[in-house]
């Protein structure tokens, strides 16, 4: 399952041993609910290899604004606690596997 990133967990899930894909949305919007089952499944199938998240953006304003998120849904990815690639809008599950497995 994917884990709800806040400010409050971001900085240690981002400086952890493995891997961090970020899914940036909001409730309101149509993109982030269409890729919410995607980020579901990538989560349960990455488990224990690359940790899952979504960060709300409202609940997350200054974490949005810390990485300049304007458009949703933003997906990041981060290694060793840098963003090294980053997805902008509703995507195919293919091509998120495609940036993921870059970072194993």
């Amino acid at each position: 399952m994917e884990v709800q990133i806040t400010s409050e967990n971001f900085e240690s899930l981002k400086t952890g041993n493995l891997p961090l894909v970020v899914d940036f949305w909001a409730t309101w919007c149509g993109p982030c609910r269409m890729m919410a089952p995607i980020i579901e499944e990538l989560a349960n199938e990455y488990d224990g290899k690359v940790v899952v998240g979504k960060c709300d953006v409202e609940e997350c304003e200054e974490l949005a604004a810390e990485f300049g998120i304007r458009n949703i849904p933003t997906i990041l990815f981060f290694k060793d606690g840098d963003v090294v690639d980053k997805i902008v809008g509703a995507q195919p599950k293919a091509k998120l596997i495609e940036k993921i497995n870059t970072l194993l």
